[in-house]
């Protein structure tokens, strides 16, 4: 098969291209520089590009080239220091690509580009605080580059043989989202197809030795377990297989307990690192036997399902039900590393699949307004992009609130309705069917308070809709699910609170809903029709 795409980004004056070259000699591979490649194509220096459309024409060409190399493979690309920006190009040339960003300290860049004039994003102000903005305003898509290389104090042979040494070791294809935690911690979100394969290397990288326990239920073992228990024999690493019956009738503490059992067994220790390889249901009983376990081991999150994927695998949040409710026992665990395998969705049923879309829907409502208008249409480009999308919304709320003291809450749009009727169906309704209907209820009930515009409940449904996701339920007593709610944990002082959407891209919680408008709500969402 023909190998990645080698793709060095970063900031000018990093040394992308004289990098870039040398490595495509030393590879044998065609090297193109992006930035000459618009030149041929614009018959027009980049200056001149700015100079007559401006911008927004330069990066339109950009983009359009952005996708023309991702679309091939085999190639060592340079890229322009504001190409990758963009999510939908870095989410684009990460599929079929390494991506390797070089950085190197502001002197340094300074030091580099001297006085060249030939760089249009440096007019317009003093240089050095032009960087310094520039590198600022570009850090956080930096940042989402799985690799970063320091080119400051080491010569272009050097960088070259590391990158080098990257390719060699198959780590490509691969978007990385990273997320900060409490105390100056954090983990990587790593996206991409066929990932599951390449945990040995990953839990290297990030010196996470010992056992390894995956734990997964007897459904997601079929498709999923043999992948990552051949590459952990292969890489000589230890690990037992804990696989428990599927399903959120089992998310309870009997389940747990066996957890421990087999954990003791397997002779796991304070060493060892527990994966979670599986849906929303596994992740939570194995984050909270890692979380609870001889007083805490290390986790990693690997979702095989969509709704996982974009909301339960991220946030620290783990536990399991009691019989009076949802997650009303759990604790906050940070996992070490997410591995997200896009491939494993293609195991997954479409009604799974569409399951998952209904937290995507939920993401978009809450605070990504193109993402919603995207599932309204032909959706996003790719699944990479579609997870990494809903994914940044979550991360961006859990990073500002880690332990659901406020904005956090804002995840729960459609919530309180969507445990309501979980718990009342015995767990036979899937969550996100719940949750599709939850969202459509929560826009009733927002709509009937006059909390947002009178349309916006049509949109939400249709939307859900279009995705082939429902908007009502049958079978359900009205009175029994507001009953259910009384054990929601998002009460306070006895009161329910409820997120509500004002438009989309912005909710806010409520604590003075009365008991007849949540009846009225249900009323639009219960019974045939």
């Amino acid at each position: 098969m023909t190998p990645l795409n080698i793709v060095l980004t970063g900031f000018m004056g990093t040394g992308k291209t004289a990098v870039g070259r040398e490595v495509a000699a030393r590879l044998g591979r065609e090297f193109v520089d992006m930035d000459d490649l618009i030149v041929t194509q614009a018959e027009m220096s980049i200056p001149e590009i700015f100079e007559r459309y401006g911008e927004e024409r330069f990066r339109l060409l950009e983009s359009a080239i952005v996708r023309q190399l991702a679309g091939q493979r085999g190639l060592v690309v340079a890229t322009g220091g504001g190409a990758l920006v963009d999510d939908g190009n870095r989410e684009a040339m990460a599929r079929s690509s390494l991506l390797i960003c070089l950085t190197a300290t502001p002197d340094i860049i300074i030091n580099r580009i001297g006085g060249d004039t030939n760089r249009p994003m440096l007019n317009g102000g003093e240089a050095r605080q032009r960087i310094l903005d520039l590198l600022a305003r570009r850090e956080p898509a930096y940042a989402e580059m799985p690799y970063r290389i320091d080119t400051s104090a080491r010569d272009v042979d050097a960088i070259a043989a590391e990158v080098i040494s990257l390719s060699e070791r198959g780590v490509g294809g691969i978007l990385r989202l990273p997320v900060a935690t409490p105390g100056g911690g954090g983990y990587d979100i790593l996206i991409g197809s066929g990932t599951l394969r390449s945990l040995p290397t990953y839990l290297d990288e990030r010196s996470l030795f010992g056992t390894v326990a995956i734990i997964t239920d007897d459904i997601v073992a079929k498709h999923c377990a043999l992948e990552m228990t051949d590459a952990l024999a292969a890489a000589r690493r230890s690990y037992t297989l804990i696989t428990l019956p599927a399903g959120e009738a089992h998310k309870n503490l009997a389940t747990i307990a066996r957890i421990y059992d087999d954990l003791l067994a397997a002779g796991l220790d304070r060493s060892g690192l527990i994966v979670a390889l599986g849906g929303g249901v596994i992740g939570d009983m194995a984050g909270f036997a890692a979380a609870s376990y001889l007083r805490g081991i290390r986790f990693v999150q690997a979702p095989t399902t969509l709704l996982a994927m974009v909301d339960a695998s991220v946030g620290g949040k783990t536990g399991v039900d009691l019989p009076q409710g949802k997650n009303l026992v759990g604790a906050f665990k940070q996992p070490e590393l997410v591995l997200i395998d896009t491939h494993s969705l293609s195991s997954l049923p479409p009604a799974e699949f569409r399951n998952g879309l209904a937290e995507v829907v939920k993401h978009g409502v809450i605070a990504d307004p193109d993402l919603f208008a995207d599932l309204e249409g032909a959706g996003p480009e790719s699944l990479e992009s579609l997870v990494a999308r809903a994914l940044r919304v979550k991360i961006g709320v859990v990073e500002r609130d880690p332990f659901e003291h406020g904005e956090r809450a804002h995840l729960n749009l459609g919530h309180t309705f969507a445990h309501a009727f979980e718990l009342v169906s015995n767990f036979g309704i899937p969550h996100g069917q719940a949750v599709a209907v939850g969202l459509a209820a929560s826009a009733h009930l927002a709509a009937a308070r006059g909390d947002c515009a009178a349309e916006l409940p049509e949109q939400i449904k249709a939307a859900l809709k279009h995705l082939d996701l429902p908007t009502r339920l049958s079978g359900l007593d009205a009175a029994a699910v507001y009953a259910a709610m009384a054990t929601d944990k998002k009460r306070q002082s006895g009161r329910l609170r409820f997120v509500l959407p004002h438009e989309i891209g912005r909710v806010a919680v409520h604590g003075d809903v009365t008991e007849p408008e949540v009846m009225a709500a249900l009323a639009r969402v219960l019974g045939a029709g």
